[in-house]
């Protein structure tokens, strides 16, 4: 044969193996309950095409990171079958933190060994933990979640109960993964995309006016800046339950928040050779919440009474559903009001748009000092919501470094 036709031949090969390798994917989702209320999916091969596109274009990173990394073991040797669309779901009626995902097992032998190296404690019963992530091991499954009660997952896929197979067409929307939420009218999909310093979740085309939103925030000195319309309440009220939308029956939610370094005094006590008693004055730094809260509603005195019989609000007007004191909480014109100080408290800029904004602020890691053992979040630089009837969008903005997230 030919040199030419030889080259060829290879030539073909390879675009053949290339494509079989990065680009054919098995799109059929068989480890999704059909009591599934929300689908998080994750493109494997396009993360791995992402990967190697960044990893071409740092040289550095070619021959390898760290030795530590270097002699853990993989995920993708960790003796499970990785799917083309990792399948991870959440349950109808079941915690909000409550997620699962299934995954054929290859080899036991090297899970045993993935397991112990990353430090799994055995609970017995082929249940392990760690942190709050357990793993059930079941015939030829691997059930993961954040829930202790894997057992009855795994009985869902046994004995193909399932009566249809999902397509990852009907939920992906273009990028490396997505998040759907499923009804019996429709399934609501939402994009995900890992940028070189930020994962974003979206929806729709009309998003890029919080990009210009964001870089107007940025440059108000705030840890937090937030304005939800009662649409958006309605979403948060799911999250956190005490913040009914129905009882409290609010029209729009208004607020923001920096942390300041203050003077904080103390008193103490002592004697004098005489041992007459003497006051001693010393001072120390603290952090200190500066806030202002806006709830405009048209049942102004209906709220207000509903914050006593919660014991919210005190005799002396303080609002004690924020731990942080000392505040006042008053009635407006057009609802109420809760300011950290008498004169000190931030004002209230109307912008009447549905977002929220938390800045990473360094005081925030001396107020919580258990936030220092969160590395994620000392790398993190803000997180945003933004949401209309155009679009939806969800960033987290992480510090830039000389590395892209994919290869950090």
């Amino acid at each position: 044969m030919k040199p030419k036709k030889i080259g060829l031949v290879l030539i073909v090969l390879l675009s053949v193996g290339i494509y079989f390798l990065l680009y054919h994917k098995d799109k059929s989702l068989k480890f999704i309950p059909e009591n599934s209320d929300a689908v998080i999916l994750i493109d494997k091969k396009k993360l791995i095409r992402q990967y190697i596109s960044a990893l071409a274009v740092h040289p550095s990173e070619w021959f390898g990171s760290r030795k530590k990394e270097q002699k853990q073991i993989s995920i993708f040797n960790s003796g499970i079958k990785i799917p083309d669309y990792v399948q991870i779901f959440h349950l109808k009626n079941s915690k909000l933190n409550e997620w699962y995902s299934v995954f054929e097992i290859e080899s036991q032998e090297k899970l045993s060994a993935f397991l112990k190296e990353r430090k799994f404690q055995n609970l017995g019963n082929n249940l392990y933990r760690k942190d709050f992530f357990y793993i059930k091991i079941e015939n030829n499954l691997c059930i993961a979640g954040t829930s202790k009660n894997l057992e009855t997952i795994g009985k869902s896929f046994y004995g193909n109960s399932r009566t249809k197979i999902l397509n990852a067409d009907v939920f992906m929307e273009g990028g490396v993964g997505s998040v759907a939420f499923i009804s019996e009218s429709r399934t609501r999909n939402i994009s995900i995309e890992l940028k070189d310093n930020r994962i974003e979740f979206k929806k729709g085309d009309g998003y890029q006016h919080f990009l210009s939103l964001i870089s107007e925030l940025n440059k108000e000195n705030l840890f937090i800046n937030a304005d939800l319309d009662q649409e958006n309440l309605s979403l948060l009220s799911r999250i956190f339950p005490t913040v009914s939308k129905d009882s409290l029956k609010m029209n729009r939610l208004k607020m923001n928040a920096k942390l300041e370094l203050k003077n904080d005094t103390i008193i103490t006590y002592g004697y004098d050779e005489d041992f007459n008693e003497v006051q001693k004055l010393s001072y120390q730094k603290i952090v200190q919440p500066e806030y202002s809260v806006q709830i405009d509603t048209k049942n102004r005195d209906e709220v207000w009474n509903y914050f006593k019989n919660k014991k919210w609000l005190n005799d002396k007007n303080e609002f004690l559903a924020i731990p942080f004191q000392p505040n006042t909480a008053f009635k407006t014109k057009n609802g109420i009001e809760i300011k950290s100080g008498q004169n000190s408290a931030l004002p209230i800029t109307h912008k009447n748009r549905n977002f929220v904004l938390v800045k990473n602020d360094p005081l925030l890691f001396s107020f919580f000092k258990g936030l220092n053992d969160f590395k994620l979040l000392k790398n993190t630089e803000y997180l945003f919501y933004g949401n209309d009837k155009q679009s939806f969008f969800l960033t987290l903005k992480f510090k830039d470094k000389e590395l892209p997230l994919i290869l950090q």
